[in-house]
């Protein structure tokens, strides 16, 4: 297992929702990130959660959060445990009064939940071999000076004048 991170939410070319899930030990914009498509809502709600924005009324993830609470349960782990077919599936452990529980899950559901939870999210090393693609995103703050630079070369290049380069 490969312990991972929720590196971004996205739309991919078809407008449908899709999750990336980077290693936390491996750079942004090297190695291998984990796609998986989700529904709108889990999209939303996995964003909500990251980004710790507040929400009127609390939204599926919210309820399982205050549910857990509210018996004495901890979120131990999600786990994205194998891919059948185009179909991920994944597992929440959760410590109980009654001792630890495992729950079959869909990953949106587990990634969704953990983001509220602080619970770690593994990745399958099977997973991850196998539908694990080539991380070409740039780290925001990387892509940000990049930009920058940009700007501050077409300033230069409105500003400058040709007898500058004259000896």
């Amino acid at each position: 297992m490969v312990q991972v991170r929720v590196a971004g939410v996205a739309l991919d070319a078809s407008r449908q929702h899709v999750i990336l899930l980077k290693p936390v030990d491996e750079i942004p914009g090297e190695g291998r990130v984990l796609p998986i498509w989700i529904g709108e809502q889990e999209a939303t709600s996995i964003l909500i959660a990251v980004e710790g924005a507040p929400t009127p009324r609390p939204l599926a993830h919210d309820l399982m959060k205050t549910l857990l609470d509210s018996v004495g349960a901890d979120v131990d782990r999600v786990e994205v445990t194998r891919i059948e077919e185009g179909t991920y599936y994944a597992e929440v452990t959760v410590s109980t009064p009654l001792g630890s529980r495992v729950v079959d899950s869909r990953p949106s559901d587990a990634v969704a939940l953990a983001s509220r939870t602080g619970a770690p999210i593994w990745v399958a090393d099977v997973v991850m071999e196998e539908a694990g693609v080539t991380d070409m995103l740039a780290d925001a703050e990387e892509t940000e000076a990049a930009e920058q630079k940009v700007d501050e070369f077409k300033r230069f290049l409105d500003d400058v004048d040709p007898d500058d380069f004259r000896s």
